[in-house]
């Protein structure tokens, strides 16, 4: 009876091991196969990381001390907080957004427009020309559908198919929710060119794009785009798409500039004295886009992202006219009801005499008339 059970047992184990294996091997094999985890720097690339201030040990790094990851005595407190029962994590149905035509972006117009597409994702006009900013135009910010969660809204206020024309598309990093390999191979035949932080390009290149195409900038370096003037300002976060690249492309914000317009786009960061150095260098701006959302109240001080009251300051610092809150209600990318960071970045923005900018998804607002570009859409749900 006992070598009867003996034998059941080991067949289990074996078969478990051979189920765990193959499990293994799949993974190995979707990680180093599949094009959606970008590509292998160069010597060349690597040669041009060195140069900067900002590459260690062949690392990017903060300005300040920033964990990416928890330490083992902190394991429990994260497991803890990651499946806390939030309520209203996801929308009750499906948000629904403005459509536009393309027609919008094709005809000629002297105004500086914009499209927020949900998350950090916006389309902008200005100067004649339109630029894609951290275009995540897919439903699931993931490398495979099957490992995240779908985006909250009723499809898009533009499909990828009618976008027009992209004279300049700008990155901030290369995290899934905002570098996108599907939304690049549907628009990369309608770009003229791309700005990334250092090393991004590296994957850009491994999806098809021409090195000539690209254009990688360090932190305060300056750009002309014809009559348009890009700026890669520092930021607070991290980078990596697979298992072995954390830190090995930079992150960055943004500012675009024209003669007569000064905007701003924070990308991923959590807050530190460089938005205060980005506003007395280059501020005050017209309006600012900052991220406003994906932090935990139960793991305080995150240094990778923004809680809204650190959003609410980090506008004050970098001297914003206008203030629109993004990274936020799109995707369930951390555990707070979706609509808290919006309702708690009013409250403090309404303590600091704070101007917010609240369009609904796919409205057409324009710089010359934000004051009319605001509603509290977000209650209907």
């Amino acid at each position: 009876m006992k070598y009867k059970l003996f034998k059941i047992v080991k067949k289990m184990l074996l078969t478990l091991g051979i189920f765990v294996g193959v499990i293994i091997i799949m993974g190995l094999l979707f990680v180093n196969l599949s094009p959606q985890f970008g590509g292998k720097h160069t010597d060349e690339a690597i040669a041009r990381f060195e140069t900067s201030q900002n590459f260690k040990k062949g690392k990017f790094t903060n300005q300040s001390f920033t964990p990416t990851f928890p330490g083992f005595s902190d394991l429990g407190k994260v497991f803890k907080a990651v499946t806390k029962k939030v309520p209203n994590t996801i929308p009750s149905s499906p948000i629904k957004v403005e459509k536009v035509s393309n027609q919008e972006f094709t005809k000629p117009s002297n105004e500086t427009k914009f499209i927020w597409f949900g998350h950090s994702a916006f389309l902008l006009e200005i100067q004649g020309k339109r630029i894609l900013i951290d275009p995540m135009l897919s439903d699931v910010p993931a490398p495979h559908p099957w490992l995240g969660g779908k985006r909250f809204t009723d499809g898009l206020p533009m499909s990828v198919e009618d976008l027009p024309s992209i004279d300049a598309v700008i990155f901030s990093h290369d995290h899934y929710d905002h570098l996108d390999y599907e939304t690049i191979q549907k628009i990369k035949k309608r770009v003229k060119k791309y700005f990334t932080p250092l090393g991004l390009g590296t994957h850009l290149q491994a999806w098809g794009i021409d090195k000539d195409d690209i254009v990688e900038l360090d932190w305060w370096e300056e750009t002309q785009f014809e009559d348009l003037k890009f700026v890669a300002t520092p930021a607070r976060h991290f980078s990596g798409r697979g298992l072995s690249d954390s830190m090995k492309t930079l992150w960055a914000s943004w500012i675009i500039q024209s003669e007569t317009e000064n905007i701003y786009f924070s990308g991923d960061s959590g807050y530190d004295t460089h938005f205060k150095k980005i506003g007395e260098k280059y501020g005050p701006f017209d309006i600012a886009f900052m991220e406003c959302g994906q932090y935990n109240d139960d793991l305080p001080d995150s240094p990778i992202h923004m809680y809204p009251e650190q959003t609410a300051q980090a506008a004050l610092d970098v001297k914003a006219q206008y203030t629109m809150p993004i990274h936020w209600a799109s995707f369930k990318l951390n555990n707070h009801p979706w609509k808290e960071p919006v309702e708690r970045l009013i409250k403090k923005a309404e303590e600091f005499n704070i101007t917010l900018l609240t369009p609904r998804i796919g409205q057409v607002f324009t710089l010359n008339s934000l004051d009319n570009s605001s509603s509290n859409w977000w209650e209907k749900y």
